[in-house]
């Protein structure tokens, strides 16, 4: 009985030791640098819409996202015009773009958001989601520009809204995937493959 209960004892103490390889406070810094090294989502944000209206991006789950600073008075500012192509081309297919409205950058989008809801709707036939004019960059820039533009939230890269028409691209979890530069058409097909799925 003495031998049996011997090594009763030394295999409980090996099982212990076994499980005390991992303590309670390395589990736990474990679980924060995970949480550190995953991306945050768009789909936390709530904004407004340029007619005023509260805009959940949770409701955008499921859907590509083209995130884009706009301006109405700027040499690219044409690109409205295929902005609102590519929308309307692939709109019923799981994707959405978001225009901001930004007066960032020489002062191209000085108008309200009524004169720039009729610029759009009359020049170009912007269809597409519009939210009210925010800043893009600086010490009033929107929460949702530091969620793109920052390494710590977005879990991609560390960047700088260049100028007008910036193009941030989020899958459908709401990640930020692509950081495409303002003179890259919308309908590039580095972008369209993206849509698409061919990457």
């Amino acid at each position: 009985m003495k031998i049996y209960g011997l090594i009763t004892f030394g295999l409980l103490l090996v099982a212990s030791c076994g499980m005390m390889d991992k303590t309670p406070n390395e589990d736990k810094q474990n679980s924060t640098n995970n949480a550190e090294t995953m991306p945050q989502s768009i789909h936390q944000f709530k904004v407004t819409d340029i007619e005023g209206n509260t805009f959940d991006f949770s409701s955008l789950k499921g859907k590509k996202v083209m995130v884009v600073n706009t301006a109405s008075k700027c040499g690219l500012t044409p690109q409205y015009e295929q902005l609102e192509e590519v929308y309307s081309t692939y709109k019923d297919s799981n994707f959405v773009i978001i225009g901001f409205p930004a007066n960032n950058f020489m002062s191209q989008e000085p108008g309200t958001n009524e004169e720039i809801v009729e610029f759009c709707t009359k020049n170009y036939g912007v269809s597409f989601p519009m939210m009210s004019k925010i800043s893009v960059k600086g010490k009033d820039m929107h929460e949702v520009y530091k969620f793109l533009t920052e390494k710590a939230k977005n879990g991609l890269e560390d960047n700088e809204v260049q100028w007008n028409f910036q193009k941030y691209l989020l899958d459908e979890n709401g990640v930020l995937v692509k950081v495409i530069s303002p003179r890259v058409l919308p309908n590039d097909s580095e972008i369209i493959n993206w849509i698409t799925g061919k990457k």
